[in-house]
């Protein structure tokens, strides 16, 4: 069965990547959701962290204050009814990690090796019992390169935007072609930094979801995974 069941034995790693606004994160949600795994959404991670930073006014230039700062940052991610949540040193940051003041610097602070290697590592650990539904730029490629499924998504940068705006509940802050705007640039900026460059796993299987629903996306995500020999239990 591809939906409705718990994959319970032979649990695996799954690693989704893709650029910004491919939906990864509600699609890792609910993959995760349909197999019993537990999801970790590293995108969140890095947001909370930038928001971390940019309240204590480090910008990302300073890397011997974030060095000293970084001792100090604690992100835990707990499931919630709607989504999951993120709370930064004992403070939900669930909304406040998703406004545009962070989406417009995330990437700079994103490409930092420091803050890199401190979130990796705690990512790699969740992954340990495996089990884990991950998503992020460089799942498959640096935080878990031996996830047994390994997914790019992509679309369109029209239907990333789109999908984006939608989203959002104050929509008179930016504009759809603005928000295209900082999509392409935010791609530009993830493909080209030095550590942990946004790309595709040699061994990871393309999905294109322009044209997809959620629940097609899902779908397909999860037969990927039967075909990897999992037992199911209904």
């Amino acid at each position: 069965m591809a939906n409705g069941v718990s994959l319970q034995h032979n649990k695996i790693n799954i690693a989704i990547d893709g650029p910004a606004g491919a939906g990864k994160s509600t699609i890792a949600r609910m993959v995760a959701n349909q197999l019993g795994y537990v999801y970790v959404d590293t995108g969140a991670m890095y947001r909370a962290a930038t928001l971390y930073f940019v309240d204590k006014g480090i910008p990302p230039e300073q890397s011997v204050d974030m060095l000293e700062a970084l001792n100090s940052l604690q992100i835990v991610l707990e499931p919630g009814e709607e989504r999951q949540q993120v709370f930064l040193n004992n403070r939900n940051v669930t909304d406040e990690i998703r406004s545009n003041a962070v989406n417009n610097i995330v990437s700079q602070y994103s490409q930092l090796e420091a803050l890199r290697t401190r979130l990796v590592a705690l990512q790699q650990q969740m992954a340990t019992r495996k089990g884990v539904v991950m998503d992020g730029r460089d799942i498959g490629t640096t935080v878990l390169p031996d996830a047994e499924v390994k997914i790019y998504m992509t679309a369109s940068v029209e239907e990333r935007a789109a999908r984006r705006y939608n989203e959002m509940s104050d929509k008179e802050s930016i504009t759809l072609e603005q928000l295209k705007q900082d999509i392409q640039q935010r791609d530009q900026l993830d493909q080209q930094r030095e550590i942990s460059p946004l790309t595709q796993a040699h061994d990871a299987i393309l999905l294109d979801t322009t044209s997809m629903t959620i629940e097609q996306v899902v779908d397909a995500i999860i037969s990927y995974c039967n075909r990897q020999g999992m037992e199911s239990k209904a």
